[in-house]
């Protein structure tokens, strides 16, 4: 393993920016792994240490393949860690919309730029993100239909789903996008959390990366690095459900839970007014199905989206 700086910038008031990353094997462009964009990406974090641990054991094992390389990178904002922001500590603007990057431009773009230059290459890219909104998923793996997706290659996860969407005139300016432009395979993965540690999910992360490697005979797997994979269902992310609020208070889930099977009128969550307690609203499943997102706010605002239901 080789420890590496990826990019770097002065810095007005702190130590010098930097993104480093971990290079095993060669330094061949073959898989790159890219944890937090933003400050509150902890579980992100968490699961690119963890491969980081891993492969560092596998390459000392003689368990990658010769010839090959693959790079991990746990965070591209460290200054957002380090002071709880979820966006850049500065102008509150978020690096994962700054693709492909402008060595010129804001403080933000001179980073996603520099970043870009060194991963622009990689036969595979895999980006562990969060949603735009705080809460929890049925752990999968994301593409965007931008023509370029390979769908039978992100099965190889072994997760339970993979999701397709439809870009949006947003999504131009992502990581995942831009690699796929740069013709690299990219896929986005989603685990349970973001702000907390979920260990489970965070485990099964790591697998489904490893097992992904090992597809495209990076890796050689170790027993303890198996899990049984999934037929992995493929679904469009304009398929899923959207359930949102008509009004705010505190949201207190009942059944809703990611992976939770309902049946249409159950009761998923209560609106509860902050002041007095009583149940201002109850929110059911339309439909028969399975919990695919659920917000995690105690704290919930009208017209924001409470559940996704597959």
């Amino acid at each position: 393993m080789k420890k590496k700086t990826i990019f770097s910038m002065p810095s007005l008031y702190r130590d010098e920016f930097r993104v480093t990353g971990y290079q095993f094997g060669t330094s061949k462009k073959d898989a790159c792994i890219v944890g937090a964009f933003r400050g509150n990406e902890i579980q992100q974090l968490y699961i690119c240490s963890q491969l980081v641990k891993r492969l560092k054991e596998l390459e000392a094992a003689g368990n990658l393949t010769s010839g090959k390389g693959i790079m991990v990178i746990p965070c591209v904002n460290p200054f957002s860690i380090n002071v709880g922001k979820r966006f850049w500590s500065t102008d509150n603007t978020d690096i994962n919309r700054m693709f492909p990057g402008y060595n010129l431009g804001e403080t933000t773009q001179r980073i996603a730029g520099g970043v870009f230059e060194a991963i622009q290459d990689y036969s595979y890219g895999i980006q562990f993100a969060s949603f735009y909104m705080s809460g929890d998923f049925q752990p999968h793996v994301r593409i965007m239909q931008t023509g370029m997706e390979n769908i039978k290659m992100a099965q190889d996860f072994g997760l339970h789903y993979t999701v397709i969407r439809e870009p949006r005139p947003y999504d131009t300016t992502t990581l995942n996008y831009n690699w796929q432009l740069w013709e690299t395979n990219a896929f986005s993965l989603y685990t349970a959390d973001t702000e907390q540690i979920d260990e489970e999910t965070a485990v099964l992360g790591v697998k489904s990366v490893l097992n992904f490697l090992a597809k495209r005979k990076l890796i050689k797997l170790e027993d303890s690095d198996r899990f049984e994979p999934c037929p992995s269902t493929v679904i469009n992310e304009k398929d899923l459900i959207t359930i949102s609020t008509n009004c705010a208070g505190i949201f207190r889930i009942k059944k809703g839970t990611p992976g939770a099977i309902v049946k249409q009128g159950n009761l998923l969550a209560e609106i509860l007014h902050p002041y007095e307690g009583k149940v201002v609203k109850k929110i059911t499943a339309p439909k028969d199905g399975t919990v695919f997102f659920v917000n995690d706010k105690p704290m919930i605002l009208a017209h924001t989206v409470a559940f996704k239901i597959l």
